[in-house]
């Protein structure tokens, strides 16, 4: 076995090739840009070794600069994990030159399967069911619009060399295709080195579902079920899930064979993930190959029981897979969440900043597990379990140079509504102050009926939230559980602030029973009994709610039990009552004695300031280009410039017809969030 690795990359994954290589005792060497000097993988790792500045396309998907760390680290196998050098087969020859062990596939099915383009055609001589498309190099923005009119709209442009949604764009006629060529070519040479773009067929209400394989140098391959991915934003995962609450046996076996034999054909090895498009009918389509870890791995190591890290290291080291297909069996339910960096109240645009506060909850280990690849009928283990891949921590900093996915956090229970219930409790649970984030999105989609009853497609979030995440507006029944736990700790926190300034003692003041909640527009008249354990919150209907909990004033998360159910609230002081933040929910909750209530509701509402004639800079970023000048007339929809951050640019727009009175920005500025970008007359 190896003495040392070296990972090739940077945050949660680098993080995560880390924890299973201890484990297998075996050392590791990390690599870090100069955004990346304080970073937990840096922190983690036995040594690590500078590359160079913050940009990726001048530090980590350098070759020269990863190879000079492999050499003065002697280390003798290197981890990609996904993106950066992942899928380049000039890093595998050269780590292959200098007798360093690639933990993944060989050059030759890098080429074949990691080359999108390539791999469809190969797909395509095998009798593979592919997407229709021009797979051949599109030379210029007017080629790109007739090929598009012969595939017939919708396209989708995408980066041969592309991955976690870079690269990616949706044409539905010629100007979104011209549009869409240049910046899919712009990010995929900033992510990847390469701009090779094509273009295919975009079907829509698909289903995305991706096959696990495992395949040795000994001819040996296996499949470990498959993924649903079909919750995206910007053609990038959000939501996974193993097994898909879709597929029956008899598809999956189909789907699994055939994604096996097709890793087989090019003499895959190592671990690697065939994607595929699915009709309603579970008609299934190749897509692409991904020759490499894909980020959604742990959902399949939760129901599988399977370190898929260890098992491409051990492939890597030579040895034989000591697992046959036999041997996998699908245990329980898995659930993915991607936190990332991204204000789902801001069209989802990135954000980044200090970390002020980062809490994730409790890890719980349970489930299936498997003893030197052989499945334990009786594992140990409890009825569910949570599980937090991170590459981050409370006090650092998110950049501006990165993906902004900063954490997945993932829950698995015996049946799917037992771990989405899991992941709910999870996400509630979850504290992240400093930045924006997509929190709030997740607990929306756990409590969305089409993901309860496992309707979904790709085209999800765009038929849900058309007009973009504006946060969730509380059932009654939820509001009333929130309503007898916030009089509760309102309760609690007057009684300690009498005990404080020695009213209490001095019977100059008692803290009534009898109160009123005003939240989302509600109004609940409340009364508390308050014993030792917890309180009796009554409704003026005449509904009593019980309501335990250990949460003291201060505490900005608190975990109570209201009737028999949890709730677990995020909770933040404001004059008169709390900010609760509870199941994509963000509320001011005003607890008031019957009198303050009655003189609230006389007082007048402040309106916000009318910014309706400003462009503002929607997240921190940099100006790559301004398509407007001042005296300019534009219109509804039309492109005002183009804003680029954590490797991703954006297009805004405008939102009514104008005309362009001052433009306070030049194309490479660097601008801080709601700065003034253009004013119209």
């Amino acid at each position: 076995m190896f003495n040392k690795i070296l990972i090739a990359n940077r945050g949660e994954i680098a993080c995560r090739v880390i924890k299973t290589a201890r484990k297998m005792g075996i050392q590791t060497v990390a690599i870090y840009s100069d955004a990346d000097k304080q970073a937990l993988h840096v922190q983690m790792a036995d040594e690590a070794i500078h590359i160079g500045p913050p940009p990726a396309n001048q530090s980590y998907i350098v070759i020269e600069k990863v190879m000079e760390a492999v050499k003065a680290s002697g280390a003798e196998a290197v981890h990609p994990g996904y993106g950066f050098l992942s899928e380049n087969s000039k890093f595998a020859e050269a780590l292959s030159a200098q007798g360093v062990a690639f933990v993944g596939p060989p050059v030759g099915a890098i080429e074949k399967m990691g080359d999108k383009i390539t791999s469809k055609k190969i797909a395509q001589e095998a009798g593979v069911s592919t997407v229709p498309g021009y797979m051949g190099l599109i030379a210029d923005a007017d080629e790109a619009v007739k090929i598009s009119n012969e595939v017939g709209y919708p396209v989708m442009l995408k980066a041969s060399a592309g991955g976690g949604g870079k690269g990616m764009r949706i044409a539905w006629n010629d100007a979104e295709a011209r549009e869409g060529f240049q910046s899919s070519k712009n990010e995929a040479a900033n992510s990847f080195g390469d701009d090779r773009i094509f273009i295919e067929k975009f079907v829509t209400q698909p289903r995305h579902i991706e096959i696990q394989v495992l395949c040795d140098a000994h001819g040996n391959g296996i499949y470990l079920g498959e993924r649903e991915c079909s919750i995206q934003r910007r053609n990038q995962k959000v939501v996974e899930e193993a097994p898909s609450p879709f597929l029956d046996e008899a598809t999956r076996k189909a789907m699994g064979e055939q994604a096996v034999a097709l890793a087989q054909a090019v003499g895959y090895t190592s671990a690697g993930t065939v994607e595929f498009i699915v009709d309603g009918a579970k008609n299934f389509y190749f897509l692409e190959m991904n020759t490499r870890l894909q980020v959604e791995h742990p959902v399949t190591e939760l129901i599988t029981g399977v370190d898929l890290v260890e098992q491409m290291i051990r492939i890597a080291n030579g040895e034989p897979l000591g697992i046959t297909q036999d041997d996998v069996k699908l245990t329980g339910w898995a659930i993915e969440n991607r936190l990332y960096a991204e204000d789902p109240y801001r069209g989802f645009l990135p954000s980044i900043g200090r970390l002020t506060r980062y809490r994730p909850p409790a890890e719980i280990a349970a489930g299936p597990l498997l003893d030197n690849g052989k499945w334990q009928d009786d594992a140990p283990g409890g009825t569910t379990a949570v599980r937090n891949d991170t590459g981050v921590y409370e006090g650092g900093e998110i950049s501006m140079y990165y993906d902004p996915m900063i954490a997945k956090l993932c829950t698995w229970a015996p049946t799917r509504a037992e771990a989405i219930e899991r992941m709910r409790v999870a996400l509630d649970s979850f504290e992240v102050e400093g930045i924006g984030h997509n929190l709030p999105f997740l607990s929306a989609v756990m409590d969305h009926p089409k993901f309860i009853s496992g309707e979904m497609t790709t085209a999800f979030i765009e038929e849900e939230y058309p007009d973009g995440f504006e946060g969730v507006t509380l059932a009654e029944t939820d509001l009333r559980r929130l309503a007898a736990a916030t009089a509760a700790m309102h309760r609690v926190a007057e009684i300690r602030r009498a005990r404080v300034s020695g009213r209490m003692d001095n019977h100059e003041r008692k803290v009534g029973s009898d109160w009123n909640v005003a939240v989302q527009g509600e109004s609940f008249d409340v009364a508390i009994d308050a014993d030792i354990s917890g309180a009796n919150v009554t409704f003026d209907d005449g509904e009593t709610l019980r309501v335990t909990g250990d949460w003291t004033p201060g505490d900005q998360l608190a975990t109570m039990t209201v009737g028999d159910a949890p709730l677990v609230l995020k909770v933040g002081k404001i004059s008169g009552g709390f900010r609760i933040r509870t199941r994509g929910a963000d509320l001011k909750v005003h607890v008031r004695t019957p009198r303050q209530a009655e003189l609230a509701r006389l007082m007048p509402e402040k309106l916000p300031p009318d910014t309706s004639k400003l462009l503002l800079c929607p997240m921190p970023g940099l100006v790559v280009n301004l398509a407007v000048e001042v005296g300019d007339e534009v219109q509804d929809g039309q492109p005002l410039c183009t804003i680029e951050a954590m490797k991703m640019e954006n297009i805004l727009r405008a939102e009514k017809k104008g005309v362009v009175s001052k433009i306070n920005a030049s194309a490479g500025d660097s601008l801080a969030v709601d700065e003034v970008i253009m004013e119209f007359e």
